[in-house]
């Protein structure tokens, strides 16, 4: 509700009011969207008592129920904000009240009502109180009703807003944001013009490095009366600067200060778009030489795109130094973009041309880029050299000699021709040193104080590691410390943080739910703590009911393993182990005298050391107690395939059924390999176009024998679904709790986990790569699960999971295990219809060279060019020019089936240069 309050209105106000001005009255009037009639009262109010009743608003907004913020049709409620401004006696006071979590909504009602009652307060710290809230608007999101009441209110009080992040976007936002239905503005250059905020505002939109992105986006164009995709910002400044209200010096200056800055390509895109519209003279370029120096070999490529043909423009008008273009030459010459390279280089053979008095100072600056990535650049700039060596002293002759050992693949011997020397022999073929053991698993909790705090952090983040200590603490602290003192320290937990501990809708099979079970039954002395609970209410029998379906679930479990199925309280999949080992600990806790879990690992991958539980069993015999089902077997496949014979000795030696079973496990190698095999998935429609990917490689396993632990079967057996999956998650961010299920056996692992492995790359998924690291520290044969999943995550869409896959392939590399012929077909088979993109894969697989992993990696290359090479695939001539690379590295010499076909062709193609580039190594 709008409209204004009359001088008339006000005193026959204060002639008829018949009550005092109250907390009360205002809260009835402000409920009831009754504003006009707040702010006659407020107004009929005499200033002494307004401001006496000050502490009484105070107290109600702190106070006032959080409905009572919305007014009585829905809307939200500003009438709290008009007792602010009519009582307080401070802006200090006013902001602090205005600023309350409840009040967040105070600015959606018009500002009109607001200012009339400061207008009649005639408030001398208005203006105060405005830049006080205009320096609250955050600097991210602000909201536009918030940033115009503010401004309204900094106007009426006659001060500047203050030159904040928050308030700059707010003010962008006002100008770009899109008009609302059925609205006109006029053009966006002329709001511009004669907004009173633009000669305050605009310098920090170039100073403030995260408003680039606010002027980086579209905006509504009144003139077409449309959305216009392409930034505006750019032309309508430009435009601004042509007619003279802006300073063209200035707007210059910020421009190329704002880009030396740096930032995200999408960040910097406007003001590279405002340079072009600029057009700077050769004047205002020559005098910003010196910043394009800088630009070109650090910027973003854009940038430096822009900076090369600044200087450039400059260089042609014989205005740049020489000394200026080689030291910004030299690092450019190595940049990644080869285009720019390239460029780079055409204009340095220009200029040894136009110099050649000074050639040998160029020719050296070209010599850098022999260390460029790319070996067509590292011809190009051995070419350029080569056509003017002849007119060059000996002893720059020489130093290009020396500068060529940084070449690869065949154009060592060009460069020895060329120099007239002899090529120099080889380095020794890069090798990896052996790979150091996986880390230890952290010490054990020792108090209660620290389990406390490590449960705080499991409910911020699940991690394996993490959910080993606190099992392991739990258990042993019971048995050590008692009720009382858990008690103390995690009863605070599970008020804290009920939605992790208590059953809800979502969590059923959560392993949270079933820690708190545990944790509930260790602070109850006695179990008749349960029917006092059931007695208070609704949440003890709910928390009866999960304790009873806890004890169903966890029998039926030993009875058979079987975990899953209708109304399940654990997942049937791996990961669901963890949530039947925590639930066993609830059931067991109380009712036996097991003062220890056996399985807890060794190792961060879940790794058990056989005489570490060699240990554990001595001291259940010993002490009389037997482990517990579930935990004895995940503590058997957790131990590696090969114990030290003293501890299998050892483990003859003892005489309880768990000691036995230890004893039998150990002779009889552990667990068997389980068979996995590839699988291949196709579309359940035949019409592509609702289908998630047109076909999908995973695998299938099933043990490998016939009974065996209760857990094994269900554990070993997966059968994909005849179709892909759409947006697979099921161990999203989880994998680490999977792996440490069968540490020995990461193929089953990977199997699990290879749907969302694969939407890496097919459906550009995040998450899942990070557990591939762990799994090559893990133990077991790389199968086609395994060697599928790194070859997906090596082409994944993003940029962590590609080098998730490359740490675990160099994992790999420095470990006995055979791994890379099998991912070499396996991308293979990915790449050769497009399923996988290959310039995705040869950036990730050119890390693999650079970390020394490269005789793993040529394995690699020379199972995935054969079938590759027919194929003809974009991004085929990248892996060939990588292959030449690591041939070389390696002294490779054997031949790869189809290649000397390519390279026997006709034609410059970049694939039969390539190929016939390759061949040369490998055949010299």
């Amino acid at each position: 509700m709008t409209g204004s309050i009359s001088a008339v209105s006000v005193a026959r106000a204060r002639r008829t009011r018949t009550e005092p001005l109250s907390w009360a009255a205002i809260d009835h009037l402000a409920r009831h969207d009754d504003l006009p009639g707040l702010t006659l009262l407020l107004l009929a109010t005499p200033e002494e008592e307004r401001v006496a009743l000050a502490p009484a608003v105070d107290a109600g907004i702190k106070s006032a129920d959080p409905d009572r913020w919305w007014g009585r049709r829905g809307n939200p409620n500003p009438g709290y904000a008009l007792a602010v401004i009519g009582c307080m006696p401070s802006a200090a006071r006013a902001a602090a009240a205005l600023g309350r979590r409840g009040m967040r909504l105070w600015t959606q009602g018009s500002p009109e009502f607001f200012l009339e009652i400061a207008r009649s307060r005639q408030l001398p710290w208005l203006g105060d109180l405005g830049r006080r809230l205009a320096d609250r608007i955050p600097a991210r999101d602000p909201w536009a009703v918030d940033w115009r009441f503010i401004t309204a209110v900094l106007r009426e009080g006659g001060v500047e807003p203050p030159v904040t992040e928050g308030f700059v976007r707010g003010w962008l936002g006002e100008l770009f944001d899109s008009p609302g239905r059925g609205q006109r503005r006029a053009p966006l250059v002329q709001r511009m013009r004669e907004d009173p905020y633009l000669p305050l505002l605009l310098p920090a939109v170039f100073e403030i490095d995260r408003l680039g992105a606010v002027v980086a986006g579209g905006s509504w164009d009144e003139t077409t009366n449309r959305w216009e995709s392409a930034p505006r910002f750019p032309g309508v400044v430009a435009e601004l600067v042509a007619e003279g209200t802006l300073a063209r010096p200035a707007i210059l200056d910020l421009t190329v200060d704002r880009l030396l800055r740096g930032g995200k390509p999408h960040d910097v895109r406007p003001f590279v778009l405002l340079h072009d519209a600029l057009a700077p003279t050769v004047d205002e370029l020559a005098g910003h030489a010196a910043d394009y120096a800088r630009l070109l070999p650090e910027a973003p490529g854009t940038v430096a795109t822009l900076a090369q043909r600044s200087l450039r423009a400059v260089d042609e008008a014989g205005r740049l130094e020489l000394e200026t273009l080689l030291e910004a030459s030299q690092p450019t010459l190595v940049r990644t973009e080869k285009t720019l390279v390239k460029a780079q280089l055409s204009w340095l053979e220009r200029v040894a041309r136009r110099q050649p008095d000074r050639a040998g100072e160029v020719l050296e600056t070209v010599a850098a880029a022999f260390g460029h990535p790319a070996l067509d650049v590292q011809e190009r700039a051995l070419t350029l050299i080569g056509k003017q060596a002849g007119r060059l002293d000996p002893a720059t002759v020489g130093r290009l000699a020396e500068a060529s050992a940084a070449l690869a693949g065949d154009l060592p011997g060009r460069a020895a021709e060329l120099f007239g020397t002899v090529a120099e022999a080889p380095a020794a073929i890069p090798q990896l040193p052996p790979a150091a053991p996986p880390a230890e698993l952290p010490p054990p909790i020792a108090t209660a104080g620290e389990l406390a705090e490590e449960l705080v952090a499991l409910c911020h983040e699940e991690t394996a590691v993490r959910w080993e200590r606190v099992l392991a603490g739990l258990v042993s602290l019971y048995t050590v410390a008692g009720s009382a003192a858990l008690a103390t320290a995690l009863q605070p937990v599970l008020d804290r943080y009920p939605s992790t501990f208590t059953e809800n809708s979502w969590n059923r099979t959560s392993p949270g739910v079933y820690l708190g079970e545990a944790i509930r039954a260790a602070l109850d002395t006695e179990r008749p703590g349960v029917w006092r609970r059931m007695l208070a209410g609704i949440e003890g029998r709910q928390l009866l009911r999960v304790s009873q379906r806890t004890f169903d679930a966890v029998r039926t479990a030993w009875q058979g393993g079987v975990r899953g199925g209708p109304d399940a309280a654990f997942a049937p999949t791996p990961d669901g182990v963890l949530a039947l080992r925590v639930a066993e600990v609830a059931v067991q806790l109380t009712r036996t005298l097991v003062p220890a879990v056996v399985a807890t690992p060794t190792h961060v991958t879940g790794s058990l050391d056989p005489a570490v539980l060699l240990d554990r069993l001595r001291r259940a015999e010993a002490e009389g107690w037997q482990p517990w089902p579930v935990d004895f077997e995940q503590a058997l496949l957790r131990l590696p395939r090969q114990a030290d014979p003293a501890v299998v000795a050892g483990a003859a030696e003892l005489t309880s059924p768990a000691g036995q079973q230890f004893a039998a496990w150990l002779a009889a190698g552990g667990l068997p390999d389980p068979v996995s095999t590839r699988w291949e998935q196709r579309p359940a429609t035949v019409d592509q176009q609702y289908a998630p990917v047109a076909r999908r490689a995973v695998a299938a396993v099933r043990p490998a024998r016939d009974g065996g632990l209760r857990l094994e079967r269900q554990l070993l057996t997966l059968e994909p679904r005849s179709f892909p999956q759409l947006w697979p998650d099921d161990f999203r961010r989880r994998g680490d709790v999977l792996a440490m299920v069968l540490p020995h056996h990461r193929e089953v692992t990977a199997a699990w986990m290879l749907s969302e492995l694969a939407a890496l790359a097919d459906q550009d998924q995040r998450d899942g790569a990070e557990v591939l690291p762990l799994l090559a520290e893990c133990g077991g044969p790389v199968g086609p699960a395994l060697a599928y999943g790194l070859a997906y995550s090596l082409g994944a869409r993003h940029q962590e999971s590609r080098l998730a896959a490359v740490d675990a392939l160099v994992t790999l590399a420095a470990r006995p295990e055979p791994f890379a012929p099998a991912v070499g077909a396996a991308l293979a088979d990915l790449c050769a219809d497009g399923l996988v993109k290959l310039s995705r894969l040869v950036p990730a697989l050119a890390e693999i060279h650079l970390a020394g992993a490269s005789v793993a990696l040529w394995e690699l290359l020379t199972a995935a060019l054969p079938p590759l090479l027919p194929t003809g695939q974009r991004g085929l001539p990248d892996l060939l020019e990588l292959s030449t690379q690591v041939a070389g590295a390696v002294r490779a010499r054997s031949a790869i089936p189809g290649l000397a076909e390519i390279a026997a062709r006709p034609g410059t193609t970049r694939l039969v240069k390539e190929a016939k580039r390759l061949h040369s190594v490998l055949h010299p």
